[in-house]
């Protein structure tokens, strides 16, 4: 199996390990997953988050397909690694998905009450196995989003660029299909792209994680800065809990920036920036400290 464009092969060694891997997450991600769900139809009323504009959405019945491929790339994902740190960061960014998605899913359950045309054939059969297991809740963040973020991101270097082109195009489509396969409304996936770069930053692909070797400041000037930031970034939180237009739940952005920044002064120090050699700064960084 060989994936990358330098011409590294991935170890077999690593792929026995990602299926054992892949034997605890699949299950565990179904249980969490069907407990969300179960959770959030034991409420008598479920709220739901709607834009006037989203029921000019149209229903594309064929978007299933990428909307189900991410299983598979989720699966050959944990299969196409060419170290041990680059399979373990892809598992932490995994779970840091599933954990964080599945507490918001079941402090705040949401649901999209939308019913579906009948569709036949192909899609059809994909719509029905899709039904066997989910339910019109799990809706912010879209975990569907975040995982398709970790997993663009964890193989788009190991393609050649004629494929990455291709795999660019496709997760286009896989980001647009929850919305015109009627899965999710348009609030879930900022959310749940939020979610997907948080996963990124906390793992990323080089360097040190902006958790590692963390010691709190002792610095009272950076306690000063630490303190003004966390306070800022609650602030935007606690408002996004005040209800009223749903847009309000995007100053979920500034106030993780304000928040990671809180968490620098404090001690995890410059290298929340992911700074490299050349100046440039990790994906995650850039656009989650963008506000």
């Amino acid at each position: 199996m060989q994936l990358d464009p330098e011409g590294h092969k991935t170890n077999p060694v690593l792929i026995r390990r990602g299926i054992l891997w892949l034997l605890l997450l699949a299950p565990l991600f179904y249980a969490t997953y069907g407990l969300a769900n179960w959770l959030a139809s034991q409420h008598s009323a479920v709220p739901e988050i709607i834009f006037d504009w989203e029921k000019q959405i149209p229903f594309w019945g064929w978007t299933i397909i990428p909307y189900w491929s991410l299983n598979l790339f989720y699966a050959v994902a944990v299969l196409v690694n060419t170290s041990r740190q680059s399979q373990n960061r892809l598992i932490g960014r995994y779970l840091t998905a599933q954990c964080i998605a599945f507490v918001c899913f079941i402090a705040f359950p949401l649901t999209i009450t939308w019913e579906k045309p009948v569709t036949t054939g192909l899609s059809g059969w994909l719509f029905t196995m899709l039904g066997n297991f989910d339910q019109p809740f799990n809706q912010a963040p879209s975990l569907h989003i975040a995982l398709a973020i970790i997993i663009w991101d964890h193989l788009r270097g190991r393609l050649p660029v004629f494929w990455r082109t291709i795999w660019h195009g496709w997760y286009l489509l896989i980001a647009l299909s929850v919305l015109t396969t009627w899965q999710h409304h348009f609030i879930d996936v900022p959310a749940g792209a939020l979610l997907g770069l948080f996963a990124l930053w906390l793992f990323p692909r080089e360097g040190d994680a902006p958790w590692q070797n963390y010691r709190f400041t002792r610095d009272p000037k950076s306690r000063k800065f630490m303190r003004i930031y966390g306070a800022a970034g609650l602030a935007l939180l606690a408002l996004t809990f005040t209800g009223g237009h749903p847009a309000i739940l995007l100053l979920l952005w500034p106030a993780l920036a304000l928040l990671m920044l809180s968490f620098g002064y404090s001690g995890g120090g410059a290298k929340i920036f992911q700074k490299r050699p050349d100046g440039s700064v990790s994906l995650a960084s850039l656009w989650l400290f963008l506000p």
